[in-house]
């Protein structure tokens, strides 16, 4: 099982549809939606006309289907429900992609990026990373445990590596090490696209640079 996505936003939200729609019993190939070798003059008018058109087309597949209806799935048992949300970070965060290369603030509902970080969590600590990425297994050890606290909504997080595998839950334990810091913030550094640096880590701050280091989703 693999959870990397088409690196072209609007392929990727079109493979996706053509999923759902069809209630694939496997995936459709996305070799295409993967080579970007070509794309180097594209008009930004198209492109933005593109990706709008496969963003509506997506929307109002899984609309029509509903959150309950079933067909391949990289997570199992996911169906429409798991393309919905999947498919809503994603582009958030290729939204959030943009917003940095252009250097202007990227805005996300707290609510929102909060449910972003729990999914973040759910495909993170799936077992199959070790086999992926094998040197994720490193970051199990005793006494490891990382906070993540929102400042801005009440929704914390404890990370837990001390056993075989990554666990996760919602809650405001002692940890080894917290990260506080404004929802989106936790939610950009957790999918690398901002540094931990300027956030308020207290405790084990090595930790929190080796756990980054190491995570393979996102």
């Amino acid at each position: 099982m693999c959870l990397s996505w088409p690196a072209n936003i609007d392929g990727g939200q079109r493979w996706a549809r053509e999923i759902v729609a069809t209630r694939a019993s496997e995936p459709p190939s996305d070799v295409a939606l993967r080579d970007l070798s070509g794309a180097t003059d594209d008009d930004p008018d198209v492109l933005r006309a593109s990706l709008a058109e496969a963003a509506a087309a997506l929307a109002a597949t899984l609309t029509e289907a509903g959150p309950d209806v079933q067909m391949w799935c990289p997570v199992d048992g996911g169906g429409s429900a798991f393309y919905a949300r999947r498919f809503a970070y994603e582009t958030a965060m290729h939204r959030a992609d943009a917003a940095l290369a252009l250097g202007v603030k990227f805005v996300l509902d707290p609510d929102v990026a909060a449910d972003a970080v729990d999914e973040w969590m759910e495909l993170g600590s799936l077992p199959f990373h070790f086999e992926v990425h094998p040197w994720m297994r490193e970051l199990l050890a005793p006494g490891r445990t990382i906070g993540l606290h929102a400042t801005d909504t009440d929704a914390p997080w404890l990370l837990d590596l001390t056993g075989d595998v990554i666990a996760w839950r919602r809650a405001d334990e002692q940890a080894a090490a917290e990260i506080r810091a404004p929802v989106t913030d936790l939610l950009l550094t957790i999918y690398r696209r901002r540094p931990v640096a300027g956030l308020d880590v207290i405790g084990d701050a090595k930790l929190v640079d080796f756990w980054l280091e190491r995570i393979g989703f996102g």
